[in-house]
Formats: structure tokens, C-alpha cells, sequence
């Protein structure tokens, strides 16, 4: 979900021992603790858990493997990790540096061999990022089963969830959000956990730039380094409300825990939308 908006950086890679010391010193507090607060929380990992960490190259899921790196070192939790990443057609230049960022991080990638950018292409050219995304997740979930695998852990962050919420309202007329975890369709015992909930995406940022390490974007053939122009407008958007109120973007994720039912015009529970009308009457039948 994230912008396939390039990030520059401008040092050379720091030693791996110094890039992984400042997951949990440097940015303890901003990334580490953020991380460690969502697992705890939503009771992401569970003993014995065979976790497959979703690697697309990018910045968002580079950090979220060696968060879980450290997470088994300093965790007693007995669980398994294993990286999985998917080649959906990369530009041999994209897949080259995949490859040279994850050996030098000492991720041990299990890359997989798909065509998805050519079906996409012919299929989906004039909206290609939903369905990119859609036949990415169910490759994944499908070679996660295959390695044992019981959860997908993806690197939605922070911001994804509030952009996704505006984005839910704005265009598509309801309130959803991304959640910490939830079942997947179609693959019976896979469970998707989204562990970076509570980690922004500036800290993310801050992050690469300091390890030294060049992220791939998002690697796409179908609409070169260009995102969804409604998420680049939301992004815009959430930036401009921001200069008024600093504490808007905490406020969007917080509307999503504070939902009062009894104040809404209606909602959907199980693909059943429930009418004001019949909350009404309920309600006045209890008093």
C-alpha cells in the first residue's frame, strides 16, 4: 500500500551490526517499541507461530524482517520466521538489488517466480495497482501454506492505515480500515498480521537513510514509479491538515477505535447492512 515514491540516500551503508544495533537504540522508542507494542497488543504472535515475512524490497518490509530478527533475539516466545518474496516481474536491475540488499541485511530470502506485472498489464491497465496488490497477497499466502507457514506478516504502517481509512471515505462512501489482523479469504489456517501498525512511515524513512541502504520502490513495470494518484492526494492532504492541527493523523487512526454505534446512520456487519431505522427501534425496545 505504500508509495512507490523513491527514497534517496545519500550515505554509504553502515556495518550490519550498527544497523541492526539502532533498531533497538537509536530508534527504540520511534520503530522498536511501536513494533513491539502491536505484536503485544493484538496478540499477533502466538508460541509455536510459523511466520512467513512478506519481502517486496521496499523500505517498509526491509525493516519489518530485521524487527523480527531482533524480536527472536530478545524474545522468549518460541516462534519461526521465514522471508518470502515474490518476483512478479521485476526489471532485472530491481531484482539484482532485492537480492544485494537482503544478503547484506543477512536476510535468508525465499524468492518465488511469478508473471503477475504481464497479467496485470493486459487485464488491468487503466487501474492496475488494486488488482497488483490482490494477486500479489494470494501468491503469497499460497507459497506461505506450501512452507508451513500458519501467518503472513505484511509491512502496512501507520500511515496505511490512516490514508486507507480516507481513502475508504472519500471514494468508496465507508468507513474500513486496515486492521492488525485477520483471517485470509480463500486459505483456510493463514492468518495476515500487520505488525507496523503503530510505526510511521517518517521514522521508517529516517531509518533507511540512516543504515545507508538504497530500498527498491515498488518495482512495478505496469506504471513505472508513478502510485495511485488518489493515495498520493490523500498523502497531499493528510500533509496540509497536519500544518493546522499536528495531531490530525493520530486522530483518523483513533477515530477507528472509538466508533459509536448508537451515533451512526448505519452499518454492515457479516455483508448484512443494518438500516438507522432498525438500530433505532431496537434501541427504543430496550428502554
Amino acid at each position: 500500500m505504500s508509495s512507490c515514491e523513491v527514497i534517496k540516500v545519500e550515505n554509504p551503508a553502515l556495518p550490519l551490526l550498527d544497523i541492526e544495533r539502532s533498531l533497538t537504540k537509536t530508534y527504540r522508542k520511534d520503530i522498536f517499541s511501536p513494533f513491539v507494542k502491536a505484536i503485544q497488543e493484538y496478540e499477533l504472535i502466538q508460541p509455536g507461530d510459523k511466520i512467513a515475512i512478506g519481502i517486496s524490497g521496499g523500505k517498509d518490509s526491509l525493516i519489518l524482517a530485521k524487527l523480527f530478527q531482533e524480536l527472536k533475539k530478545h524474545n522468549h516466545t518460541p516462534f519461526e520466521v521465514v522471508f518470502l518474496s515474490m518476483d512478479p516481474g521485476f526489471r532485472d536491475v530491481n531484482r539484482e538489488l532485492l537480492e544485494n540488499n537482503c544478503t547484506y541485511l543477512n536476510i535468508p530470502l525465499n524468492i518465488r517466480e511469478s508473471k503477475i506485472f504481464d497479467v496485470v498489464g493486459k487485464i488491468a491497465k487503466e487501474n492496475p495497482c488494486y488488482m497488483c496488490a490482490r494477486m500479489r497477497r494470494g501468491f503469497l499466502y499460497q507459497a506461505a501454506k506450501e512452507l508451513g507457514c500458519n501467518k503472513l506478516a505484511l509491512a502496512h504502517h501507520f500511515d496505511d492505515v490512516i490514508e486507507t481509512t480516507l481513502m475508504n471515505m472519500f471514494y468508496n462512501g465507508s468507513f474500513k480500515t486496515m486492521v492488525p489482523k485477520i483471517q485470509a479469504e480463500n486459505f483456510e489456517d493463514i492468518e495476515l498480521i500487520r505488525p507496523l501498525i503503530f510505526v510511521k512511515e517518517k521514522d521508517i524513512i529516517r531509518w533507511i537513510k540512516h543504515s545507508g541502504i538504497q530500498a527498491m520502490n515498488c518495482g512495478c513495470t505496469v506504471v513505472a514509479e508513478k502510485t495511485s494518484s488518489k493515495r498520493r492526494e490523500i498523502k497531499q492532504l493528510i500533509e496540509t491538515l497536519r500544518k493546522n492541527n499536528p495531531l490530525i493523523d493520530h486522530h483518523i487512526f483513533m477515530a477507528a477505535q472509538n466508533i459509536n454505534l448508537d451515533m451512526t446512520l448505519g452499518y454492515q456487519k457479516d455483508n448484512i447492512k443494518i438500516h438507522f431505522n432498525q438500530m433505532y427501534e431496537e434501541r427504543r425496545q430496550k428502554k
